[in-house]
């Protein structure tokens, strides 16, 4: 069943369509199933408006409702996300190399791509006996912190690194890069050396390592990381199997022709 859109007029349209993708929008950060009630305080839709347009979604498939009345994703959206070849094709390339790392390691392998001014992630393999509350796959996050993000952040456009340093940069720990000088500074080094390390930057355990991901034409497209714990940290070797790991993704995105999407 098609979604129809109400309104006659194109600003009647793109109306509709904001409001839909606000109420889309909520699902993120980890809220999985929503009453309408939360969804409509979320976005500050009317509970009426919310309601008409939920269930156009619903009708649609991108949203499903349980047995109690809550909201989740729909069937139908995740049908339409999976034919994204920047997250999915790269995930489903990538993920041999990413399963062959944590079951080396036995820690979190984790893969993320760059969006604008945020990473998204896109796959993460980590034991069920230490699941960690970050990342969530599909999430957002900064690219100032993690050793994934600061890769990310260290091969973007220079426009891109530029309105980064520009904003204010969150302090997650005492040990978080928010002086902006000093930032440029690391992306440069990380440049250089081909590895980034956060140490503890997002919370007071994890140290993570990350390389980046390169395509056929030579573009980083996405990074891999391993987050550890301090009493784990084998530095020289978990950066050398990071790195690998990288370079056999690149290597398969080369073979396969895999190229960066234009934005």
């Amino acid at each position: 069943m098609a979604m129809a859109l109400e309104g006659t007029s194109d600003d009647g349209a793109r109306s509709l369509i904001d409001r839909a993708f606000a109420i889309l929008g909520t699902f993120q950060g980890g809220r999985v199933r929503q009453s309408l009630s939360d969804i409509s305080r979320r976005t500050g839709l009317p509970i009426a408006t919310c309601h008409r347009i939920v269930k156009r979604l619903t009708e649609w498939g991108a949203l499903e409702r349980d047995g109690d009345g809550r909201y989740n994703i729909g069937l139908r959206l995740w049908e339409t996300a999976s034919l994204a070849p920047r997250s999915v094709g790269l995930q489903r390339l990538a993920r041999p190399y990413l399963l062959d790392l944590y079951e080396t390691t036995g820690y979190a392998a984790h893969l993320a791509i760059r969006e604008g001014l945020e990473l998204v992630s896109i796959e993460l393999l980590q034991s069920p006996r230490r699941p960690a509350a970050r990342p969530r796959v599909g999430n957002r996050y900064p690219l100032h912190a993690t050793a994934i993000g600061l890769v990310l952040l260290a091969h973007a456009p220079e426009e891109v690194r530029a309105e980064v340093l520009a904003r204010p940069l969150t302090a997650f720990t005492s040990r978080t890069y928010t002086d902006p000088v000093l930032l440029e500074r690391l992306l440069a080094d990380i440049r250089r050396s081909g590895y980034a390390v956060s140490d503890r930057q997002v919370d007071n355990v994890h140290i993570s390592v990350a390389a980046p991901v390169y395509a056929a034409d030579g573009s980083v497209v996405a990074a891999c990381s391993l987050a550890l714990t301090e009493q784990d940290v084998d530095g020289k070797n978990m950066i050398h199997l990071v790195r690998l790991t990288a370079t056999s993704i690149s290597r398969q995105l080369a073979a396969a022709g895999y190229a960066r999407p234009e934005a």
